[in-house]
């Protein structure tokens, strides 16, 4: 054991910093395929290399640190995979942005420069994220850390994009897809957040070409009238059959368009007519393709109007809205302008509001593989499990209603898309390589979506597509992913359609979904908002420990978590609690080597009761850890460290550590060193670094607490009598405070008290305890026998077993006494209604464990003695 230096007070800055260095040697943290264990594989959430690590990631790589540290310790192979993502819209953005701070552009670099650029970008923030999970004090295996754009992984993105072309998955083709103006690329349809936005439905009236008359119509967007190649109607609308195949004019443009017949349209909404403009409107797509309409597109990808829109060319889109209205109102065209508040797309990285557009762009079919990766789901055995269950529901319901993917980017960083165009007749080669007359060919510019190289990412990883190589062998499928249920759709879902077509596999055996981070009042963090919470700065003031602990227990799977600087300043009392009671124990077995702990002596009943409790503890925590309960393990850790470790039994044994028997001495100090030693191995994947600290002080066998062997329970001390000894003293204890409370007599007014036990075996073990009823009740003589009558004018309490009499005569009155007795009688009276109420439901006896149903009948009993030990008491109250 190391001399015993350790502060006052725990401080995250003297015991935390100093220790970066020595955890992530990789000592520690490599995988050990020597492990006669199964292996147990996470492959870290990606963070994108725009910058700071924000509490959403920090959540996620806190749960996942808890598991892969307790499944290390418990001696399992455990490869903890960490990587960073390109993030190809968010990144390019900031370089961008950087760029204009200094007066150029990405065309004024070229592609391969502003690469260069970007790359700098991503070394400098690479290296800021290391030091933030080092921070947070994650066990990752940094020999293996991977990025999207590395090599290898650049390798697997090819031959997924080859493979899936070749099988007719990929293909290219002219549709309307999301656009984003402000970044100027395509956007896939859960990359667009809908807002409510305050707009007007825009009537408009089309005179018909003949001039016998006129359509109503309504738009949302008026601009795009000018795009405008038809207008339909329902077949089996009556009112309009007869102008099926005329044509009306459209206002301003003054071009004649065709009115056709499609199922498509509502006639029971509005006027029953709906304008069609092709290039704009996803549906309007659908009908101009059945119709053959012309798909004019009347705007440039910065969102500005094009040579198309005519007079209005080169406006913003905006700007030609209001000019629009202005003139279509002095034409005397626009009838009516409704108010109308509606859902509006808007970019997830620029906020610019996201234009339907018509574009040629890059394709995956989803049908054919959303339908193998559900049928997956069906058999038990090889599905993703969700936890909780619920999420899979939501994760069906996506994948049975999906669109084909956009995988195409107008992007320079990123993964360029393997396809070439020949030169002079156009065609398209698709390939791993470029074609072997490369100068002949040009290589599609754009590059893929982010999420096409993260949805590999548990297996490209791992060197695949070589299924031989030792890394995927041993750790492919991946035993857990922990991530937030915002991202199902985005990273989830594709991560198993491409598990399950690329290795026959699903990518991981389960899947732990949690909620958003949220302010205290339950608002989500955002710039806009300022309620955003550096996790850096919080590691700063309270320690990283303090803040995972509130990350991991905060909330239970699938549910929100509130931030609350309260909360993490609660962690902070609760490590310090941690910290001085390891102080108090390491200060009483100085000296004490490992080889000296001894725990075969003369136990006391204090000591079998905290041997016991450990054990509890150790299987609560390990089969609530396995079902990722982490709240549950946080709450069982705070009791016992806290109430049983705490408040009873360091108090208990200062009784032998301050008494003359050094035989008795010997034995506390090796329950404390056990029982301490044991804690700390519990609390160390929640609470790495004050259980590393307070373990190197203790006596102990190993390198660091993070090799340790994680607790097991041992049959040896399950002291089931003794703890039922120690629960009936702690009873009384707590009785006796609570009467000298309820009287004003502090603890160190002598009192004489009285212990009428049940039983005279009761009182035998209340005679071989009664050194711990004199050191915490402090009475002033002390009688404890069976079957004691109460003295006259004594305050009494019930305990299961015993009832306790305090004669406090001049103290007492008699009146208040009966009050507050009737009203433990009314409590007895609920306890005992409520347990005979469970006991005369045939349907819980009948289905209820054998066991569980025996516990009540006991509880039944023990309540019904209690009501009646107080009913009596009453009345010999009354009788005075």
């Amino acid at each position: 054991m190391t001399e015993i230096t350790m502060p006052t007070k725990y401080d995250p800055q003297s015991t935390e910093a100093g220790r970066y260095e020595w955890w992530l040697n990789g000592k520690f943290f490599e995988a050990d395929p020597t492990s006669d264990k199964e292996p147990y594989s996470i492959v870290i959430p990606p963070p994108n290399v725009t910058g700071k690590l924000h509490l959403g990631h920090a959540w996620d790589t806190t749960l996942q640190d808890i598991l892969i540290r307790m499944k290390r310790m418990q001696g399992y192979d455990a490869l903890w995979l960490p990587g960073m993502d390109h993030a190809g819209i968010a990144t390019q953005a900031k370089v961008e942005q950087k760029l204009r701070e200094d007066g150029i552009s990405r065309y004024d670099l070229g592609r391969e420069k502003f690469l260069e650029k970007t790359w700098e970008w991503k070394d400098e923030y690479a290296s800021h994220i290391r030091e933030q999970w080092s921070k947070l004090g994650l066990a990752l295996d940094y020999s293996k850390e991977r990025f999207t754009l590395d090599e290898g992984l650049s390798e697997a993105v090819k031959e997924v994009f080859v493979k899936l072309y070749e099988k007719g998955l990929i293909y290219r083709g002219e549709r309307i897809i999301n656009w984003d103006p402000a970044a100027k690329t395509a956007l896939s349809d859960i990359e667009v957040i809908h807002k409510e936005v305050e707009g007007a439905f825009y009537h408009m009236e089309y005179p018909l070409a003949d001039g016998s008359g006129k359509l109503r119509v309504a738009t949302t967007r008026p601009e795009t009238m000018l795009g405008d190649s038809g207008v339909a109607v329902h077949p089996e609308d009556e009112r309009y059959a007869h102008l099926v195949g005329k044509t009306v004019i459209l206002p301003i443009v003054g071009r004649e368009i065709p009115i056709v017949a499609d199922d498509y349209v509502d006639k029971e909404f509005g006027t029953g007519v709906v304008k069609m403009t092709p290039a704009h409107d996803p549906n309007d797509f659908e009908v101009g393709n059945r119709h053959n309409l012309e798909r004019i597109l009347v705007m440039n990808e910065d969102g500005t109007m094009n040579d198309l829109a005519g007079k209005y060319a080169g406006m913003d889109r905006f700007e030609c809205r209001k000019q629009i209205v202005a003139d279509l109102q002095e034409a005397g065209v626009l009838v009516e302008i409704e108010p109308h508040v509606h859902q509006v797309g808007h970019s997830e990285r620029t906020n610019a509001v996201v234009e339907p557009y018509l574009s040629a762009q890059w394709f995956v079919k989803m049908g054919p593989l959303a339908e193998e990766a559900l049928a997956m789901q069906k058999n038990e055995a090889e599905k993703v499990n969700f936890v909780p269950n619920r999420f899979e529901n939501t994760y069906n319901r996506w994948m049975e209603n999906i669109h084909d993917w956009c995988i195409s980017r107008q992007l320079w960083w990123g993964h360029q898309i393997p396809a070439w165009y020949h030169n002079e007749t156009g065609e398209i080669y698709v390939g791993k390589e470029a074609p072997a007359d490369k100068e002949n060919w040009t290589q599609d510019e754009d590059v893929l979506d982010t999420w096409f190289s993260s949805a590999l990412w548990p297996f490209s990883t791992m060197n695949w597509p070589n299924e031989e190589d030792a890394l995927y062998k041993r750790y492919y499928p991946t035993s857990t992913l922990v991530t937030g249920y915002d991202i199902i759709f985005f990273w989830v879902s594709r991560m198993i359609f491409q598990g399950k077509e690329f290795t026959g596999k699903r990518p991981f055996e389960d899947v732990l979904i949690h909620g958003l981070v949220r302010d205290a009042e339950g608002r989500k963090m955002s710039k806009s908002l300022g309620n955003g919470v550096d996790p850096m700065e919080v590691i700063e003031q309270y320690g990283a420990d303090s803040l995972r602990y509130f990350l991991a227990t905060g909330s239970s799977p699938g549910q929100d978590l509130r931030y609350s600087t309260e909360k993490v300043e609660s962690t902070w009392n609760f490590v310090n609690k941690i910290w001085n009671a390891s102080r108090f124990a390491l200060m009483n077995m100085e000296g004490l080597t490992f080889e000296q702990i001894d725990l075969t002596g003369d136990l006391s009943t204090a000591d079998k009761w905290i041997l016991s409790r450990l054990n509890e503890t150790i299987e609560r925590v390990t089969t609530l850890s396995d079902k990722y309960e982490f709240g549950e393990v946080g709450r069982e850790l705070y009791n016992f460290i806290w109430d049983d470790f705490c408040s009873w039994y360091i108090e208990m044994a200062k009784l032998p550590l301050y008494g003359e028997d050094e035989a008795a001495k010997l034995t506390t100090r090796s329950v404390l060193a056990h029982v301490l030693d044991n804690t700390m191995r519990l609390l160390h994947p929640l609470m790495p670094f004050v259980t590393e600290e307070i373990w190197q002080h203790l006596p102990h066998e190993g390198e660091s607490i993070t090799v340790a062997a994680w607790p097991t329970v041992n049959p040896a001390f399950d002291f089931k009598a003794e703890s039922t000894d120690m629960q009936l003293l702690m009873d009384i204890i707590r009785s006796v405070r609570n009467i000298r409370a309820e009287v004003n007599t502090p603890m160190s007014k002598k009192v004489a008290m009285t212990i009428s036990a049940k039983e005279a075996s009761i009182a035998a073990v209340l005679e071989a305890n009664k050194g711990y009823i004199e050191k915490f009740c402090n009475p002033d003589g002390l009688t404890i026998g069976d079957g004691i009558e109460a003295p006259a004018q004594a305050m009494s309490a019930v305990v299961s077993g015993a009832e306790i009499f305090m004669p406090l005569a001049g103290l007492i009155n008699i009146e208040e006494e009966i009050a507050r007795l009737e009203k433990e009688l009314e409590k007895w009276a609920k306890e005992v209604k409520l347990v005979s109420g469970k006991l005369a439901n045939e349907r819980f006896v009948s289905k209820a464990p054998e066991a569980l149903v025996a516990a009540e009948r006991e509880k039944l009993a023990d309540y019904e003695e209690k009501f009646a030990t107080v009913e009596k008491r009453i009345a010999e109250l009354k009788a005075m």
